[in-house]
């Protein structure tokens, strides 16, 4: 069923139909972009909530708590989902909206251009019809001028009075009017002929071709619109095994979430490894009372446990520092954060200090990392000089080990406060708090090295920080002797056999116990090796004896010494 064979007189129908259809294809475009503004709207909004319920934090911030880890899961995926429905208003935009506007625009172009060939040939035809109906008019006056002549013509002919030469030229009128009348006539056949065959060739040829062409351009919109309106599925479609994985991370974090780990971080967060308080003794006040014969039946019974009270130390004032356990804090007018963490209960102490020395040795380790690599480089530049000069590489070299250095000393400070919190802690249960049992050194002494302890045997002994531009390795403070065992070798009376010689490379000011006072260039015996602490021990010529770095210094061993 063709429109030209059907519709062949339907020219203005088709014209508002195949108009209908553009706009209607219009119409689709504009609720397609209607429906990825929103998209893009609520992909946005999902965007700003995310990020109002996710601010920036820093890493102390970072959450611990199950719930909260699957809350940000949640904000994570819930960002990716919103991300897909800004692939779909991407889509959309592009496969659907984008597509149906440009062919409308060709739509429009295609339309005019059949609708002008259908009004020309009309306008064609018409003009045939207007030559062949003036044809027809100009034979039809030019038959009646005949007829009127023939009729003047015989009634002259048969009037007696009439003369000869009116006769004569009525006669004549007659020949000429005939003569018109048949090539009128003629040429209204003509005209008439001509005009059939062109009303023939337009609505057997040239119509149903223009309607047929308009009937292809109507049909591939429909079938356009077909087409995107499955686009518009298959881009919700293909964004829907993703959007699945985002609500399957979001039911995963729900799943994880664990109220004991919770509970437990609440107990590590917040544990300080105190001891709960002991039991108050009694303080009887009415020992210095007078009693009279009537008060013995009820004087106090005699009761040995029970503690006199100490005017200097109160109970009220010992539990003074215990009570805030079962309430509220007091509030100090000043808590500055130390460096040593001493502000802090044991537990948590102890939590920050291991993870500041975790930290530490994590930099050490790149520093270590970096020294390797720089000799590694100058090893190969000393075989290869064309490849660099060595003592290029010497700067970096002495900035890295200053570097290892300051980091060791840290490391070593923070181990002391460390070990300091764990000795306390370690013992906190075999201990009870007494007021005549105290062997500590008060609270906040130095060591040699900055850290603060309460046992001075437990100060590690290490030489101050002091750069050395040599790649040699440098003593790890961690691994120094301890006091203790300094004050026992050096108890020995016997003098300790001459292994060697070393020279001074640096001057060491040997301010710790144990250590040795030597100046740059200073000649030493060696009376025992390096154990691998960093240390070596040495004697001076005046017979002083001590302990000396040995990246200071430069070792010359005897033959025989391994021996004796």
């Amino acid at each position: 069923m063709t429109w030209g064979t059907e519709l062949w007189d339907q020219f203005e129908n088709l014209d508002k139909h195949t108009q209908w259809g553009i706009d209607f294809l219009e119409r689709y475009a504009k609720f397609v972009k209607e429906r990825l503004e929103i998209e893009q709207t609520y992909a946005k909004q999902l965007r700003n909530l995310v990020k109002k319920y996710c601010p920036k934090r820093s890493k102390d911030d970072e959450p611990r708590f199950s719930s909260c880890m699957s809350f940000y899961s949640i904000l994570n995926e819930l960002n990716d989902y919103a991300g897909q429905r800004e692939v779909v208003a991407e889509e959309m935009g592009h496969n659907v909206y984008g597509e149906l506007m440009r062919y409308s625009q060709d739509l429009k172009s295609e339309r005019k251009h059949h609708l002008q060939e259908g009004r020309k040939a009309q306008q064609y035809l018409d003009q045939c019809w207007k030559h062949m109906d003036n044809s027809k008019k100009k034979f039809e006056r030019e038959c009646k001028e005949a007829e009127k002549s023939q009729i003047s013509y015989d009634r002259l002919d048969n009037d007696i009075n009439a003369t000869k030469s009116e006769v004569e030229k009525a006669k004549s009128q007659l020949y000429l009017r005939t003569h018109s009348a048949d090539e009128s006539k003629n040429e209204y056949a003509a005209q008439l002929q001509n005009f059939n065959g062109e009303q023939w060739k337009h609505f057997n040829v040239a119509i149903p071709q223009i309607f047929k062409n308009l009937q292809d351009m109507d049909e591939r919109r429909t079938v356009k619109l077909g087409e995107t309106y499955r686009n518009f599925a298959e881009v919700e479609r293909r964004v829907v095994p993703i959007i699945s994985k985002c609500l399957e991370g979001m039911v995963t974090a729900a799943k994880a979430v664990d109220q004991r780990k919770d509970s437990g971080i609440v107990v590590e967060s917040f544990k300080s490894g105190f001891e709960p308080p002991g039991d108050f003794p009694f303080e009887d006040y009415s020992q210095n009372l007078s009693r009279t014969g009537s008060d013995n039946t009820i004087s106090t019974p005699k009761n040995e446990g029970v503690v006199k009270p100490d005017p200097k130390h109160s109970i009220s004032k010992a539990a003074k520092n215990k009570l805030w356990l079962f309430g509220k804090k007091p509030k100090s007018p000043l808590a500055p954060s130390l460096e040593d963490f001493s502000h802090l209960p044991p537990e948590q102490r102890r939590k920050r200090l291991q993870a500041r020395i975790d930290e530490l040795s994590k930099e050490l380790q790149k520093e270590v990392d970096q020294r390797d690599a720089l000799n590694k480089m100058k090893d190969v530049y000393e075989k290869n000089p064309q490849m660099g000069d060595p003592q290029s590489l010497q700067p970096k070299i002495s900035e890295t080990m200053c570097n290892m250095e300051k980091l060791r000393s840290e490391i070593h400070k923070n181990e002391s406060w460390l070990s300091e919190v764990e000795g306390k802690v370690s013992t906190r249960g075999d201990r009870r708090p007494s007021a005549d049992v105290n062997h500590h050194t008060p609270h906040g002494r130095e060591s040699p090295e900055g850290s603060y302890t309460d046992d001075p045997s437990q100060e590690h002994r290490s030489p101050p920080h002091q750069p050395d531009p040599r790649q040699a390795h440098q003593p790890d403070p961690r691994q120094a002797h301890q006091p203790d065992e300094f004050d026992d070798e050096f108890d020995n009376d016997d003098p300790l056999p001459v292994l060697g010689h070393c020279k001074a490379l640096y001057s060491f000011d040997g301010q710790n116990e144990g250590t040795l006072l030597m100046k740059e260039d200073d000649v030493l015996y060696i009376i025992e090796e390096d154990k691998g602490d960093g240390w070596t021990r040495a004697r001076k010529q005046s017979g002083e004896e001590g302990y000396v770095p040995t990246s200071y210094v430069e070792i010359a061993m005897e033959k025989n010494s391994k021996g004796s």
